[in-house]
């Protein structure tokens, strides 16, 4: 239900938008109006099936119209932000009359021609778009933490966030992601929240915990919650968060099995209430060692830098997800996505593997962030 509350707006007002434009600039003949209006018509149908329905209906039904369903949100939105730019236009041309003459004198045509290079355009950014979350790429990110360990002079994790697995991240996408990151051959893995988008009844009924399971570093695999993990049933995604082998940290210290650095995994913000302060919990820290924390959402670096940790790996952002969402991100986030400096306080902030409502990224990609780190206190950071 919120995935079909959160595209209402986009169903209704998009949609109108685009019927009405739309039998504009197609030809009045009822063979080209009438299978337009039936598309949209049955569209809506099945937006509306789904939103009222979604209690009662099995997965092989609901699964499809919510795909559907944010297919059409996100090509609903491109489609009316490209008639917007047309409306434009035809306003300038209004004032100062710039259209070539051929275009004035075969507007219908013209129209036609618009409105089947807007289909065509939209329909390959979504292609993209999808191929963009079903393929994620691996991103390397090179750093230094000036601090010398005896044993160790570098350190390769893999950092993953924000798989949301459920209705759209499914079993075959998470093997996927487990056999990515298994091929960069870590030292350590790390999941920094949102593993589960709402809820765990299809992690369970496709024995997903299984597959993560096969995630494997030699000095571990950890995660941290996220604000989804706090999302429907918390207490039966905990007991499947066990069931997966993770070691999940919850506002705790970790030492590395070698003993050459610390991890802190802290509570996610949306619990602020009772999450225990950074300050306390590198108290409990030998801050010899690099100490590199995991939390979700970006928006307390301060707190990080001035602490003093050498690390911060972060998600939650998945850097917008879809254009033009994106270039909103740095009114909220001191950092939305990627490498950051913040005194002596290195971070980044992983766009995440998955997605959260439509299964597209547009203008962003799925990733995977692999950290090649070095160790070496007389080097400055890079």
């Amino acid at each position: 239900m919120r995935v079909f509350l959160q595209s209402i707006f986009g169903q209704i007002l998009f949609s109108s938008y685009i019927l009405w434009r739309g039998r504009q600039a197609l030809p009045k003949k009822k063979n080209c109006q009438i299978p337009f209006v039936l598309a949209l018509a049955l569209e809506i149908l099945i937006f509306f099936t789904g939103y009222l329905f979604h209690d009662y209906l099995p997965d092989r039904i609901f699964i499809p119209l919510m795909l559907i369903c944010n297919t059409w949100y996100i090509a609903s939105m491109y489609i009316t932000i490209a008639l917007l730019i047309l409306e434009l236009f035809r306003f300038i041309n209004k004032q100062w009359a710039w259209y070539p003459v051929l275009i004035n004198m075969y507007w219908d045509k013209t129209k036609i021609v618009l409105f089947l290079i807007i289909t065509a355009g939209i329909t390959c950014l979504m292609i993209s778009g999808y191929h963009n979350v079903r393929y994620p790429s691996v991103q390397h990110v090179y750093l230094t933490i000036p601090k010398n360990v005896e044993g160790r002079d570098s350190l390769t994790i893999v950092m993953t966030s924000d798989w949301h697995i459920g209705e759209m991240i499914r079993k075959k996408q998470v093997q996927h992601i487990v056999r990515l990151c298994n091929e960069q051959n870590p030292d350590i893995i790390v999941v920094v929240g949102d593993i589960i988008d709402y809820g765990t009844r299809l992690a369970e009924k496709e024995h997903i915990e299984e597959d993560l399971q096969q995630l494997h570093a030699p000095l571990g695999v950890y995660m941290v919650l996220g604000n989804h993990e706090y999302r429907a049933n918390r207490f039966a995604t905990f007991r499947w968060i066990e069931k997966t082998g993770i070691t999940l940290l919850v506002d705790s210290v970790a030492v590395s099995p070698d003993s050459t650095f610390c991890l802190i995994g802290r509570d996610d913000y949306i619990n602020h209430r009772n999450r225990a302060s950074l300050k306390t919990l590198i108290q409990q820290a030998d801050t010899l060692k690099p100490i590199i924390v995991l939390d979700h959402q970006p928006n307390r670096l301060n707190e990080i830098a001035m602490n003093q940790a050498d690390l911060g790996l972060l998600g939650h952002t998945h850097n917008g997800q879809v254009w033009p969402y994106s270039l909103f991100l740095h009114l909220i986030y001191e950092c939305p996505y990627g490498y950051y400096r913040k005194g002596e306080s290195q971070f980044f902030v992983s766009s995440g593997v998955g997605i959260a409502g439509p299964p597209y990224r547009i203008g962003t990609h799925s990733e995977i962030v692999t950290l090649h780190i070095r160790f070496d206190e007389t080097q400055d950071i890079d």
